[in-house]
């Protein structure tokens, strides 16, 4: 096969061109011709998949087959959600009596699929892990009239039914929400707190106005447009639907650099191997879907500018309060410092917004742990290979752990095994460890948060209210009197990121020499060395023009900073509008209803009634919160050992048991945890000895799963020792120890003499055999009563080595004999 382009032969090349360079020349321009043709090929299949995907009735993007088992639009409020049952692949096992994994897909202009588009995702994960799993996808038209609000209630719909379609299974659904999809089950969490298990919410912004100066330019985005009427005006002119194109353009305004060079030069440079990586993302990325008018209206309104969620002022129209502290689950916050679009602040604010301190999250019995990832940007957080083997993984692996965690706040890092002093103590290439942290830190090294930033977008919110009201009375109407449906379609097409897939498709008669020309470069490629100086050259311009589009977008992005801060931060503009500077007014944390504190008070004194109430499970429960809660941090190795071990003492215990019980503990040593722990002894007093000796051997094993306790740590479990030392005392007093040990020692001594004896009778007889043998000395009346006194002293040498046992490294000491 002849190449695309003509060679000079080498004699011709080295006669005219001594030094190489023009050989150089023209082989890097062959390349960059070809590889041209394979990149205008690329871009031609990513216009026909287009094509092709948007063309389906149920477009999604899933890699893994699956059945619909509920529609959306059969509920008494359609909605255009499914939910579906994901059909494992024929080498994964499904176990039936595991936790339902359900994940809802964000609906923010995309279509649904992105968290199981591949094997390394966050459904595959949970398949590898033997979880049965269900996935919420939609549809890319709403139905007519469909609200947020029937969104919700339909989602809760569907984990009704997931529930309904695994009765063997005694543990709720772990429900993963992203992006935007974070926030929906979070308010069908606070609506409906008894059907979800724990709730892994990834990249989700439930907190609009919170983030630190120089970052997350989109929260200014309200302000400089005006607040929420261009949303009305884009949903008008779509005749009552809102184009979700137009939020894929916000996002890849973000980032120029990335948009307009980066995404495109890489798949240029690295055609061969980039191609199939690309034409999967822009799958997704191309997917475009359509929202409905008062869909993008409530969400912008109450959400993105009001802020209402994360304050706990949203109301259903039927009047229930959607208030965060009602979620029951634990929730995991996933979230990345290199996320522009949802970053940290965003994810992690409404904790801030609602309590005051850990101790109201503790009061309310709420779970919060956080995840911050380095580097990742928003889609890698639920997009990314890695991330899902990582991160994904340890929580999917760890979710019977989080769901047991006491009530708190807490940071969670995963570590590799091989980093680590003890990773023969891991069993994973990963570990999973918890830290207690308070709110003022969050603040402090997450939030960075300032007062007077709430009064500028407190005064946003209001200036939004008047502007839409003035469009609603002075433009809409003639808006939608000159609007078509026709029309509104023909503007969905001819936006501009739809015409970039469309125009380079088979559909377009120029592209049709494309895949003659790529199949003829395939045959004969001539791809240039990296010692190239031509291709180095193009690696060095490139690198140069994505550092310019970066410094345009940080000068961009730092000007519409300074406008936004300077603008609404006028003490004139805020009084216009009602606000006279008064942050506290417009950012107030809610307050307690009266029943919630009564509530509180019932519990807490039914806690105290109960401090001395139980047995030996309580009380090992009790002292491993104790010395656990002095350590700096603690992972799953503790938590396997101790459910292991209850597992094999009561074998009927279920997971919600094994839950209750540690909450209680923790609630009952947070109460009063000086009269919790001097209750231990009590609560071990109708044990026997062995099992309290047991006991303290299992807390032993169990502290020690995860290496060596800290100083702190190691004072707690000393006093624990002391403490079933005490109870110990009790029940086998140290005198009826020692006499059990001193006859065991006379026996002992007793039964050597008599085996010398016979080892020399023995000799003796070997030497003569005809010598008469020795008559056998009859036993006395004492020897019989201190062997028949020995027999029992089997078991309490068993004892002495549980003891023993207790005192290996990790334990302090013997418990103290009184």
């Amino acid at each position: 096969m002849n190449s695309l382009l003509p060679t000079p032969s080498k004699e011709a090349l080295s006669f005219l061109d001594p030094f190489g360079f023009g050989r150089a020349a023209f082989d890097y321009w062959r390349d960059a011709v070809e590889r041209s043709v394979l990149y205008m090929d690329v871009m031609r299949e990513r216009g026909n998949q287009y094509l092709e995907h948007i063309e389906k009735t149920k477009p999604n993007v899933l890699g893994f087959d699956a059945e619909v088992v509920m529609d959306g639009r059969s509920l008494p409020r359609p909605v255009n959600y499914e939910l579906m049952r994901i059909l494992p692949p024929p080498d994964v096992e499904i176990d039936l009596q595991a936790r339902p994994f359900v994940v809802v897909d964000p609906r923010a202009g995309h279509g649904p699929g992105i968290g199981g588009f591949k094997p390394d995702s966050e459904i595959g994960v949970a398949l590898r892990a033997g979880h049965p799993c269900y996935f919420i996808g939609f549809l890319p038209y709403p139905e007519p009239g469909q609200t947020v609000e029937d969104v919700v209630e339909a989602e809760i719909a569907f984990l009704h039914r997931v529930i309904e379609e695994h009765p063997q299974s005694c543990q709720k659904p772990m429900v993963v929400g992203n992006c935007q999809a974070g926030w929906q089950i979070m308010m069908a969490a606070s609506l409906e707190p008894d059907c979800f298990g724990p709730i892994l919410i990834a990249g989700a912004p439930l907190s609009y106005w919170a983030g630190e100066r120089g970052k997350a330019p989109m929260r200014y985005t309200g302000g400089m447009t005006g607040g929420s009427w261009m949303t009305t005006l884009a949903s008008d002119l779509g005749d009552g639907l809102f184009d979700g194109a137009l939020l894929v353009q916000n996002f890849e305004r973000l980032n120029p650099a990335n948009t307009w060079w980066d995404k495109q030069y890489r798949l240029y440079a690295n055609v061969e191997t980039e191609a199939e990586r690309y034409l999967n993302f822009e799958r997704w990325w191309g997917g475009h879907v359509v929202l409905g008018g008062d869909e993008i209206q409530y969400i912008v309104d109450n959400l993105f500018v009001g802020n209402r969620l994360s304050t706990a002022q949203l109301v259903t129209s039927d009047g229930r309060r959607i208030d965060l502290r009602n979620v029951r689950s634990p929730v995991v916050v996933f979230c990345s410092q290199g996320d522009d679009i949802t970053p940290p602040p965003q994810a992690l604010g409404w904790v801030r917004d609602l309590y005051g301190g850990t101790d109201d999250i503790i009061a309310s019995e709420q779970t919060i742990v956080y995840c911050v990832h380095d580097t990742t940007g928003h889609l890698g957080i639920f997009v990314s290979g890695s991330v899902s083997r990582k991160e994904h993984a340890e929580f999917t692996a760890n979710i019977d752990y989080i769901d047991v965690l006491p009530p708190g706040l807490y940071e969670t890092t995963v570590t590799s095994a091989a980093e680590r002093d003890d990773a023969e103590l891991i069993e994973r290439d990963y570990l999973l460890e918890f830290k207690a942290r308070s709110i003022e830190g969050l603040n402090r090294d997450v939030l960075h948060h300032r007062e007077e930033d709430d009064t500028r977008f407190a005064t946003v919110a209001r200036i939004s209210e008047i502007n839409l009201g003035l469009y609603r009375l002075f433009v809409q109407p003639w808006i939608r009197a000159v609007m078509t449906p026709e029309a509104a379609r023909l503007m969905r097409r001819m936006h501009p990121i739809r015409l970039g897939y469309k125009l380079l498709s088979d559909r377009n008669p120029l592209s049709v020499p494309l895949p003659v020309l790529a199949d003829w470069v395939r045959q004969d490629r001539h791809p240039v060395g990296e010692n190239n100086l031509l291709r180095n050259l193009e690696l060095a311009a490139s690198r140069q023009i994505s550092h310019s589009l970066d410094s345009w977008r940080e000068i961009r992005d730092q000007s519409i900073e300074h406008t936004f801060l300077t603008v609404y931060g006028q003490p004139l503009l805020q009084a216009m509008v009602g606000l006279g500077g008064d942050a506290h007014v417009h950012r107030r944390q809610p307050g307690s209803e009266p029943e919630h504190r009564r509530f509180i008070e019932r519990r807490q004194d039914e806690l105290l009634h109960r401090v001395a109430q139980g047995g030996v499970h309580e009380a090992v429960m009790r002292s491993v919160i104790h010395v656990l809660g002095g350590a700096p941090t603690t992972d799953e190795r503790n938590f396997k050992r101790l459910r292991a071990s209850r597992a094999e003492l009561e074998p009927g215990s279920s997971l919600s048991d094994f839950k209750h019980l540690v909450r209680e503990q923790f609630f009952i040593l947070k109460q009063d945890r000086d009269a919790a722990l001097a209750a231990i002894p009590q609560l071990l007093s109708n044990e026997r000895a062995e099992t309290i000796r047991d006991s303290l051997e299992h807390i032993d094993h169990v502290l020690a799963a995860s290496g060596e306790l800290s100083e702190h740590a190691r004072k707690r479990y000393e006093h624990i020792r002391e403490l079933f030392g005490e109870a110990l005392e009790r029940v086998d007093p140290v005198e009826h120890r020692q006499a059990l040990a001193e006859l065991h020692d006379e026996v002992a001594m007793g039964a050597k003499a008599e085996t010398a004896a016979r080892s020399e009778v023995a000799k003796l007889l070997k030497a003569d055999p005809e010598a008469p043998k020795p008559e056998q000395p009859r036993r006395s009346a004492g020897e019989k009563t201190r062997k028949q006194a020995s027999k029992p002293q089997a078991v309490n040498q068993s004892d002495d080595r549980s003891s023993a046992a207790s005192n290996k490294p990790g334990a302090s000491r013997k418990p103290r004999k009184r």
